[in-house]
């Protein structure tokens, strides 16, 4: 899956970043690099399902899949 990432130099310093395809996915670093750990990590975190949350009975499955 790719995704475009909107990166912003924030005015205290800085950069955020933002996830257009995944409405609420922001992030923020110091640096650069820290803003790209950053965002591996926001995007992960925005997709991520938690199952124990859903209701699930015992023909349900859960699938992972990667598009």
């Amino acid at each position: 899956m790719k995704l475009k990432v909107v990166v912003h130099e924030a005015e205290e310093g800085g950069y955020w970043a933002e996830v257009p395809a995944i409405p609420g996915c922001l992030t923020q670093g110091d640096t650069w690099e820290e803003l790209l750990q950053n965002i591996y990590e926001a995007i992960e975190a925005c997709l991520s399902v938690d199952t124990n949350e859903i209701e699930l009975k015992p023909q349900d499955k859960v699938l992972e899949i990667a598009v």
